[in-house]
């Protein structure tokens, strides 16, 4: 059959897309090779930080804000809870890229905000230990998403408006012409007007002629019972704490009833390969992050539950790529997330429904240019 626009990733992104543009009243087939909300890529994890008062770059502010307006407007149409609001603490030295990244956003764009000596974290938060010489950016405008539910939301929104979403079914290669784009898969030959990739973990390889040096992570999530039960984690913010460059951890309150809380480091390093990623989380893993939180968050590691691994594809300047394919018009790409991107699941699908709609968007994504020179962080 012919289409308009084949989705292909069906994941946070994916989704998202699918949805955006079926309800514009394009001809949408998705593409997904695993099942729906599955935890074999970067969309899964029961919770991903949001925040407003952005470290990564004060551009991302005005796409956030849109994000939060999209994300309510997702779940009044799905019936689905996606969206916490808990506020947010991000620790660290003062020339932390947590701290100074996020007052420099916060104060550009004139953020509601406070900025806490570590006596008063201790009193404000007494789950959080900071250091002497640590401060803290405490922000309302933060919360998380609930990764699997947003997948299932704009996969059941994208149906409803008439795309058809195949699930267990693998790209094996896409080509374009002047007048079309055919992919073929393990189940045979599409032929559409346009593409839309959001591959995930799967970009290097699906998007090898893309020409970014794209590499993929393993990360882990740990689930643990704190020493004392859930209690004082239940009314509690959302947090980012860097301690160094290479220890950044982030955690979120204990959520939907369940007797644990999530913790996890962010960007640790450990290249690998969808199709090499070690599943097994290693006893060692868990006993270095419990280590790193005896001094800090006391008592949270107190039993270990569980433990999940996941992937994020970086960019080398860590920013997104959102755009049209340099080599093939008919072709646009949303991948590079860099461990960052959930938070604008609903956001991306808006902008790449636009830029094959439209040809362009009025949201700003400079930023996330397929074709800028890249530079590390």
């Amino acid at each position: 059959m012919s289409y308009d626009v084949i989705v292909v990733g069906l994941g946070g992104m994916g989704s998202a897309a699918a949805h955006r543009l079926a309800a514009r009243g394009q001809r949408v087939l998705g593409i997904e090779q695993f099942h729906a909300a599955h935890d074999l890529g970067s969309s899964h994890g029961n919770s991903r930080i949001t925040r407003l008062a952005y470290s990564e770059h004060p551009s991302y502010v005005p796409l956030m804000r849109r994000s939060y307006e999209l994300w309510r407007e997702v779940e009044r149409e799905s019936g689905r809870r996606l969206l916490t609001m808990t506020g947010a603490v991000m620790l660290g030295d003062p020339d932390s890229s947590v701290v100074s990244g996020a007052l420099l956003s916060a104060q550009q764009w004139g953020l509601p905000h406070e900025v806490l000596e570590p006596a008063e974290v201790r009193r404000r938060f007494p789950t959080l230990h900071p250091r002497d010489d640590e401060l803290a950016v405490v922000e309302d405008s933060a919360g998380f998403v609930r990764p699997e539910q947003a997948v299932l939301a704009h996969s059941d929104l994208a149906t409803r408006a008439g795309a058809r979403l195949h699930y267990g079914e693998r790209v094996i290669d896409w080509t374009t012409t002047a007048s079309s784009a055919q992919l073929t898969t393990d189940r045979g030959t599409y032929v559409a007007d346009r593409l839309v990739f959001c591959p995930g973990a799967w970009a290097p390889e699906l998007l090898a002629d893309l020409g970014i040096p794209l590499v993929v992570e393993r990360q882990v999530m740990h689930w643990f019972q704190p020493r004392g039960g859930v209690d004082r984690f239940e009314d509690h913010p959302v947090y980012l704490w860097e301690a160094d460059p290479e220890h950044i951890v982030y955690g979120f309150p204990a959520q939907d009833g369940e007797e644990c809380v999530k913790v996890a480091f962010y960007r640790r390093p450990g290249i690998t390969t969808p199709d090499s990623i070690d599943r097994t989380v290693h006893p060692a893993e868990v006993e270095e992050i419990a280590a790193y939180l005896a001094d800090r968050i006391p008592g949270l590691a107190g039993h270990h539950l569980r433990s999940k691994a996941c992937m994020y594809t970086l960019t080398p300047d860590h920013h997104f790529v959102i755009g049209p394919h340099p080599g093939h018009p008919r072709v646009v790409v949303a991948c590079g997330f860099s461990g960052h991107g959930f938070k604008f699941v609903p956001l991306v699908g808006e902008v790449l429904a636009d830029l094959v709609v439209d040809g362009a968007t009025s949201h700003d994504i400079a930023l996330f240019d397929p074709t800028r020179a890249f530079t590390t962080p």
